[in-house]
């Protein structure tokens, strides 16, 4: 290395002094400032010193070499002279896909496909392509291994000689000798298959699927799921009936509870790719069969498909099929199959429509908000919009109002959350009066709650109901009911008093916050917990916002008068906080005057 100054030999030497350093750290450390590195060599060295260095130094401890990989694909080849040079990081990556650890294999392997996206079509075919039929001929399953997902990015940039070339390695690796190359293979035929022409993905990709789909191993066979799924999607719904019906009977059935899995939470895919007839005559039993499975993993996947599948045969066949399983999967031995059917029963209801949800969904919705599972509740509550559009807001709320009063009050805090979250739509299709008689008192009570997340949401709730009901109504529901804990002896009552105020504070108006809140914000000013008036000095400066905004409406009137004499007096506060926020609060307000 011909290094004609001091200052041009530090940057290396300190590199170099830090990767054969005994701390793992510091070469981590050096690893992260290549980049930089690179920036004060310029391109011509980094191109000549440093690729070249690394290259030679790449025997170190897996968190080390998984750094490398990740930082040489991030764009580096932009600091040894952009994409025309991006070829000379494939080799030290190359080194990388070969070593034992999967993590840092998978990420060299990342990386070099993310070059293969800068690379004119001269540096594919010199560089890229050789690179991977070295990987591929491998002696070690390391390199083999790594190949297999190197094909796909490259495959439609190259010319049709070395396609065809290409296609028969990747064949070799479907029929290599360890698992773990098979299973890679398994893994990336169906991206491969993505950019073959038809022809060759019969001729060629097929034998290829059916090899692996009967492999001995299930972790092989799982990963074919999604290859039969890209060969099905290149073919037309005959010749999926010709080529692939063999294989998809053989997948669903499959003594493997993983494979079964597999084709379950990918069942919604698989059905658009065969076509309506293959659905209609093979999957709809299919389906019914996945959702009975002995297995709870299976049939929590298939749950989760149940609205998808559902959007592709008709309405018949879901009153008929899908949904007398519907009903046994909420009453099933597993809280998590149910939780499933929780989040997605309610993708039901536009397919049902009204009557259909009335009579079919609602008893189920009303079975699983009582389940002993606090998230199968939580699931359901989170989704009753999609039946909200379908039934309407005030048939939903006489059928669950009882349920969501009673969930309310649920032991679960996420439980009463998610209550807090849907209030505002509730109210928004009530109505004022339907919420002053049935939610009003619910509301105010969660601020009394003894989380708080759940106080935390519930003053944020107040605001939203304020936007939805007006300024007007606050006034006279909200806001007496607010400043009437302020006056309580815990001082987490009154916290929570200031914390509502902040919170509604900027959807009121001058004249509400003047005279029916300014004054209990203020006489807390004194309080002598000081939590409580370092919150004061925060809301008073959300309030100097409003009545900033507002001058016409006496808003600069009522800071120069109520809120500057009391932000004074708590800068000469004995708390730090307290002094802090009501500084940054006079500060605002003294800009106005």
């Amino acid at each position: 290395m011909d290094l004609s100054s001091a200052e041009e030999l530090y940057p290396i030497a300190i590199l170099m002094d830090e990767l054969k350093s005994d701390d793992t750290q510091l070469r981590l450390n050096a690893i992260h400032r290549l980049s930089t590195i690179a920036l004060a060599l310029g391109p011509q060295r980094a191109r000549e010193d440093l690729i070249p260095f690394l290259q030679d130094n790449l025997d170190d401890e897996d968190e080390v070499l998984l750094a490398l990989a990740e930082e040489l694909g991030k764009g580096f080849f932009e600091y040894i002279g952009g994409s025309e040079h991006a070829h000379l990081l494939l080799a030290p990556l190359a080194s990388l896909a070969e070593v034992e650890e999967t993590l840092v294999r998978d990420k060299a392997a990342e990386s070099i496909t993310a070059i293969c996206a800068v690379l004119s079509p001269a540096q594919i075919e010199q560089h890229y392509i050789p690179l991977v039929f070295r990987l591929c001929h491998g002696d070690w399953f390391t390199s083999r291994t790594s190949s297999a997902a190197l094909f796909s990015p490259v495959y439609p940039k190259a010319s049709t000689a070395t396609q065809d070339e290409l296609r028969k390695s990747f064949a070799k690796l479907g029929a290599d000798d360890t698992p773990m190359v098979r299973r890679a293979a398994a893994k990336w035929l169906g991206p491969l298959v993505k950019g073959m022409k038809k022809e060759h993905v019969i001729t060629e990709a097929l034998p290829v699927y059916r090899r692996l789909a009967a492999d001995d191993q299930d972790s092989v066979r799982l990963l074919t799921i999604q290859d039969l799924i890209a060969i099905a999607q290149q073919m037309t719904p005959p010749e999926v009936k010709d080529h692939l019906l063999t294989q998809i009977r053989q997948a669903l059935t499959d003594k493997s509870w993983r494979v079964r899995y597999m084709v379950s939470n990918n069942f919604v895919d698989l059905a658009e790719a065969v076509g309506e007839d293959l659905v209609r005559d093979e999957l709809v039993n299919a389906f019914v069969q996945l959702l009975k499975d002995n297995e709870a993993e299976v049939r929590t996947a298939g749950a989760a498909g149940i609205p998808g599948f559902s959007k592709l045969v008709d309405r018949e066949t879901i009153l008929t099929k899908i949904l007398p399983c519907v009903r046994d999967l909420s009453a099933d031995s597993s809280q998590h199959v149910r939780a499933a059917l929780g989040t997605h029963i309610s993708g039901l209801a536009p397919l049902l429509g009204k009557d259909a949800t009335i009579e079919h969904l609602l008893p189920l919705f009303l079975h699983l908000l009582k389940d002993e599972f606090p998230d199968v509740r939580l699931n359901i509550i989170s989704k009753l919009e999609q039946v909200n559009n379908v039934i309407g807001i005030e048939l939903l709320s006489q059928s669950l109002l009882p349920a969501i009063v009673e969930l309310a009050g649920d032991k679960q805090w996420r439980v009463r959350q998610a209550i807090i979250e849907y209030i505002p739509l509730l109210a928004q299709q009530l109505g004022k009066t339907f919420f002053d008689e049935k939610l009003s008192n619910l509301c105010m009570s969660w601020l009394g709650d003894i989380v708080f997340s759940i106080r935390e949401a519930a003053t944020v709730n107040l605001k939203k109901l304020i936007d939805v009901f007006g300024v007007e109504w606050a006034s006279q529901a909200i806001v007496p009911r607010v400043v009437a804990m302020a006056t309580h002896p815990n001082y987490l009552y009154r916290m929570t008093t200031i914390f509502a105020i902040s919170a509604i504070s900027p959807s009121l108006n001058v004249q509400v916050l003047r005279d029916d809140i300014l004054e209990t914000v203020l006489r807390l000013a004194g309080d002598p917990i000081p939590n409580i008036r370092f919150n004061v000095a925060k809301t008073l400066d959300v309030i100097a916002t409003v009545m900033i905004a507002s001058p016409n409406d006496g808003g600069t009137e009522v800071t120069k008068n109520s809120l500057l004499p009391v932000l004074q007096q708590l800068q000469a506060d004995n708390d730090a906080d307290v002094r802090y926020f009501s500084g940054r609060a006079l500060e605002k307000c003294m800009a106005v005057q």
